[in-house]
């Protein structure tokens, strides 16, 4: 049982780390969407915060949390492996929950030439599976939030296959330019998505 926990905490805290270095290298190319400030303020990460350009500068709180988090769960498995009296390894699995808090740390989502960057994650164009936009109505999750994107905005799903990455297009002009720029961008790349109907 020790040694089944141990591998999955290690393999759990490789794949974020995984993750974490490919997002900081992917930061560092050229941005194709949003590249001004008009698009900059009609697409969210969060339906009530602006976006912050994708830079360490501007990342600099995901990043140092995200950073904080890595360091923490490697020196606590570090430490409490090397225990042998310590039986609880199920405290491991509790240790754990903060990562699946991970994608909010970074408020942050763009359009790059091979892929997008999504809160803390890059999503190569070969993993996009389908994209979808739901209208955020009254019955939608996000209305409320902000007066500017209730009964104009979209909810953009990114579907991956097993999970799914999401954003806010704060009106249609967006939604169908941002549409454009994926379609031409997955298309050069010789991939194809599935446009599911949006929900209106």
């Amino acid at each position: 049982m020790k040694i089944t926990i141990g591998i999955l905490f290690f393999t759990v805290i490789a794949y974020h780390l995984f993750h974490f270095i490919r997002l900081l290298i992917k930061m560092k190319e050229n941005v194709v969407f949003p590249v001004n400030e008009a698009e900059s303020s009609a697409v969210r990460k969060f339906p009530d915060k602006k976006l912050e350009p994708p830079t360490y500068k501007s990342q600099k709180v995901g990043i140092i949390f995200y950073s904080f988090l890595l360091v923490f769960m490697i020196g606590f498995f570090t430490i409490f492996a090397s225990v042998q009296e310590f039986n609880n390894w199920l405290i491991f699995l509790f240790i754990l929950l903060p990562f699946s808090y991970s994608h909010d740390l970074f408020n942050l989502f763009a359009v790059l030439e091979d892929g997008l960057l999504v809160g803390s994650r890059f999503i190569p164009w070969k993993r996009v599976k389908s994209v979808q936009f739901k209208r955020i109505d009254i019955n939608h999750r996000y209305y409320g939030h902000d007066k500017e994107v209730n009964d104009k905005g979209y909810e953009m799903i990114i579907n991956k296959g097993l999970s799914s990455k999401n954003c806010i297009v704060a009106s249609s002009e967006m939604k169908e330019k941002l549409t454009e720029v994926i379609q031409e961008r997955m298309m050069q790349q010789g991939e194809k998505v599935v446009w599911k109907e949006s929900l209106e």
